[in-house]
C-alpha cells in the first residue's frame, strides 16, 4: 500500500501568496524547511529506506520526530509511504517526483555550503 497526497495547485490566473499565514504553499514550505524536513529529504534522494534506516542516517532525530516529520511529508505530497503485510509490519519511505524535484534545490543549498566550508580560511 503507498500512500501520499499532493495538495492542489491555484487555479488559472492565481498566485499562492506566501505571506499569508493561510497560505498552502507557505505551510508546505514551514515544513519542508523545518528542522528535520529538509535532512529526510536529503536522506532519501539515493535510496528508498526503512524507518529505522531513516532514523540511523539522521543523528539527533527521534522516533517521535522522525514519524511526525515523514506523516507531513507523505501527506504534502514529497514521500511514499509503502507497508509490507509482514509480521511486524515493514515500512519503506522513498521521494514522489515532487519530492525530488523540491529535494533538488536543497542539495544545491547543501553543497553550496560545503564547498564554502572546505575553502581555507573559511568559518
Amino acid at each position: 500500500m503507498t500512500e501520499g497526497v499532493q495538495r492542489g495547485e491555484a487555479g488559472t490566473g492565481q498566485r499562492y501568496d506566501v505571506f499569508r499565514t493561510d497560505c498552502l504553499a507557505r505551510d508546505m514550505v514551514d515544513r519542508v524547511t523545518s528542522r528535520w524536513g529538509i535532512w529526510v529529504l536529503i536522506s532519501l534522494r539515493r535510496n528508498d529506506l526503512r524507518f529505522f534506516e531513516l532514523r540511523e542516517s539522521i543523528q539527533g532525530i527521534s522516533e517521535k520526530m522522525l514519524a511526525q516529520t515523514l506523516r507531513a511529508l507523505v501527506e504534502d505530497g514529497l514521500v511514499w509511504r509503502k507497508v509490507e503485510p509482514t509480521t511486524p509490519p515493514q515500512v519503506t519511505y522513498g521521494l514522489t517526483e515532487f519530492g525530488r524535484d523540491v529535494g533538488e534545490p536543497l542539495m544545491d543549498l547543501f553543497g553550496r555550503i560545503t564547498r564554502r566550508l572546505s575553502l581555507p580560511g573559511a568559518p
